[in-house]
């Protein structure tokens, strides 16, 4: 009788990592198909983690009946969400009814800059032409048609997450568990971020109001939801102002200055200084692999998944390093090269 053939422990796992990359694959594909259902459904995943504290605090501590708690926390989640929907509605009428003071401002601006640089012999490509006082009403309708659009989704993700809230979604995994380990990561992370840009978004708020910035209000909300985007989030807030606070005619340029300087400075500290010491290395995530994992969700789920990339992500970790086939894969998104799936420790 012929022996059965045996297997070269590095052919099995070659064929392990082509069946991982072939997953990867397809699950790609799957998710991108499947993203009308998986979005809502994961961002109310995401919000039940995070009220799921609030409404064991209010059981716990205060005494409440659990149903009672549930529809406090689901009133106060849409006080909240309709409360920014009418911040923003208002604010882009605003946007819209001071189009033609802003496009006046710009004009002037423009040809400022136009005038310095001639002097220098310098002709900048397309200084002659002008944004028409209708453009800025086209793109107050589209910020609008984008809100209401969320609106509609909205209405989803709290279906989804009061069902979540109900069935006892958040907080009660059996002890020492896989599961157990995910929801005390990710509501650490949810409590530490929302913290962080609650109190970044209001210091910017205050800063700009002070000097005088149209949108304040706007912008602060922006802050908020934008430092939930790992890398650029940041940037991209402090960018945001820049178009408003160039185009003020009503602002001196030291002030100008100010509203870009000290903006800066929060988000600098705040990102990296007040919160790795807040969250340390809980995730245990390498900033590549942030990075990448940024880039992925983004094509696949858009806006949302760049919000959501850094939990999900991390969520992708924890199972694979519960597998010893995998385990090496988890080493790899930490940044560990020299680890091995069997103890886990560096080689």
């Amino acid at each position: 009788m012929t022996s059965p053939p045996t297997h070269n422990p590095s052919d099995r796992r070659i064929q392990t990592v082509c069946l991982l990359v072939l997953a990867a694959v397809v699950g790609g594909f799957a998710l991108k198909w499947l993203a009308p259902v998986l979005v809502p459904f994961t961002l109310a995943l995401f919000f039940a983690y995070g009220l799921a504290p609030v409404v064991d605090a209010q059981v716990r501590r205060l005494r409440v009946p659990r149903g009672v708690a549930l529809v406090s926390t689901g009133i106060l989640g849409v006080a909240l969400f309709l409360l920014v929907v009418s911040v923003v509605s208002s604010s882009v009428g605003s946007l819209e009814d001071n189009g033609d003071r802003y496009q006046q401002a710009y004009e002037t601006a423009k040809q400022s800059v136009k005038a310095q640089l001639g002097k220098f012999g310098i002709k900048v490509p397309g200084a002659d032409e002008s944004i028409p006082s209708s453009k800025i009403g086209e793109w107050a309708a589209m910020i609008l048609n984008a809100v209401k659009g969320l609106l509609s989704n909205a209405i989803v993700v709290l279906i989804f997450m009061l069902f979540l809230l109900v069935g006892g979604s958040g907080g009660h995994a059996p002890p020492g568990s896989i599961w157990r380990e995910v929801e005390q990561k990710v509501q650490r992370y949810i409590s530490v971020k929302v913290l962080l840009s609650g109190i970044t978004s209001i210091l910017v708020y205050v800063v700009l109001r002070l000097l005088g910035v149209d949108l304040a209000i706007v912008f602060g909300l922006l802050t908020f939801l934008l430092n939930f985007i790992p890398n650029v989030g940041s940037v991209l807030a402090v960018a945001a102002p820049l178009p408003i606070v160039i185009v003020a005619p009503e602002m001196s340029f030291a002030a100008k200055c100010l509203a870009i300087a000290i903006p800066f400075a929060i988000q600098f500290t705040v990102g990296n200084v007040v919160e790795p010491r807040m969250l340390g290395n809980s995730f245990d995530l390498h900033p590549i692999t942030v990075l990448l994992a940024l880039m992925f969700w983004s094509m696949l789920w858009g806006i949302v998944g760049m919000f959501l990339s850094v939990p999900i992500t991390a969520v992708l970790k924890i199972l694979l390093e519960r597998l010893e086939l995998t385990a090496p894969i988890a080493h790899l998104m930490a940044g560990r090269l020299g680890s091995r799936g069997d103890g886990g420790e560096a080689a």
